[in-house]
């Protein structure tokens, strides 16, 4: 038998990865899972961005290697939506490298900064990737609390004591996930400020930010040297895109040819027709986003209606695809809650404490689901 490498001794399978199988085996024996724990878009990007999908199969060249920082005009559309949405100003040829989703982001920029030994600021409950790719590239995840309290922010007075020369990277994610927090460019000042004095690269992860929210605000708004600051984008949250895996880094020149180098040695480029489809997407103006944020305030109604139904409370001022909840009930860890509820009333939501440990005592709650089988859902609860 081979061995496997030693870099996986701390490395666990993906919890979606393990419970979906096992829900996939309940459903195959007769149940009716509602599956409320991913955020999976279940809509459909708009007619013209799939339609220049299709018509794009059809062009010249359209089946070769793409180039491997993407065609011009794609990141020319990616300058023009961070211009008309965020008054961000970037250089297509300098400052953006698209990618094939921006989960792929965080292993590039892992494997472009961190040596063995490295330290990594990580949220405490944050993305569990973040954690893992960094063990992966040998690196020590260092973690930094996000407290009910503080509001899910950072308390950068104790994010001081955890400094040294040997850290060299901060994640950071606003509009958070799991939380639903929102942010502004005071606080991506302070984050930025504090990078700077300290001497790291922080990168903001923003999947979130057109998603009930009707402020979106880069990172990169803080500084147009953009020397300490990336942020990883994504068309799958906000375009219903998921599985066209189309993501994108902006940041400084150096720190993008520098992540370049690991990008260009793992992929080939992405497929010339998501490409020019997600072209169509960034052009999209600000009426897609009002049309599907109606439907995600509907359909968080109803959430609410099943967070009530489990005694649980919630924040109605968050953001995001999800809703974030406390267990009320003593003595109930939230996997227990959650196996009880998905064995019990063949509802699946996600237990907090996949995300860290602050994330115990929570649940979240998709809002990728028709207001039919969140409907149903709730049914179950009556």
């Amino acid at each position: 038998m081979i061995k496997p490498a030693q870099r996986l001794k701390d490395i666990k399978e993906y919890y979606f990865s393990t419970k979906l199988r096992e829900i996939t085996e309940l459903n195959r024996r007769g149940k009716n899972i509602i599956n409320m724990g991913i955020g999976n878009p279940d809509l459909s990007p708009p007619e013209n961005v799939t339609n220049a999908l299709k018509k794009a199969t059809n062009d010249n060249g359209s089946h070769k290697y793409q180039p491997y920082k993407g065609i011009n005009q794609l990141r020319m559309s990616v300058s023009d939506f961070y211009k008309k949405n965020y008054n961000v100003s970037l250089d297509s040829d300098k400052n953006i490298l698209p990618l094939i989703g921006s989960k792929e982001g965080i292993m590039h920029i892992s494997l472009a900064f961190l040596n063995k030994g490295d330290k990594v600021l990580i949220p405490n409950p944050g993305y569990p990737s973040y954690q893992s790719i960094t063990k992966l590239v040998g690196a020590e995840p260092l973690f930094y609390p996000l407290l009910e309290k503080n509001s899910w922010l950072p308390d950068l007075d104790s994010l001081k004591l955890l400094i040294s020369d040997k850290v060299k990277l901060m994640w950071i994610n606003y509009p958070n996930m799991p939380t639903g927090k929102n942010s502004n460019i005071e606080f991506f000042k302070k984050i930025y400020d504090f990078a700077v004095s300290n001497d790291i690269l922080v990168i903001n992860d923003n999947p979130y930010s057109f998603i009930l929210n009707d402020n979106p605000v880069s990172f990169l708004s803080v500084d147009s040297s953009f020397d300490h600051c990336l942020e990883l984008n994504s068309l799958s949250k906000s375009h219903n895109m998921a599985g066209w895996r189309v993501g994108m880094l902006v940041g400084s020149k150096n720190n993008i040819d520098t992540i370049l180098k690991v990008k260009s040695n793992i992929d080939s480029g992405m497929y010339y027709g998501i490409q020019k489809g997600a072209i169509e997407a960034l052009c999209l103006d600000s009426s897609w986003y009002r049309s599907l944020n109606k439907i995600y305030r509907e359909r968080r109604e109803i959430v609410y209606k099943i967070c009530d139904k489990l005694g649980l409370t919630y924040d109605k001022n968050s953001t995001g695809m999800f809703v974030w909840a406390k267990i009320n009930s003593l003595n109930t860890s939230s996997i227990e809650f959650v196996d009880n509820l998905l064995y019990s009333k063949e509802i699946f939501i996600t237990p907090g404490s996949i995300f860290g440990t602050n994330g115990e005592g929570y649940v979240r709650l998709s809002l990728c689901l028709s207001q039919d089988k969140l409907n149903e859902a709730l049914n179950k609860l009556l």
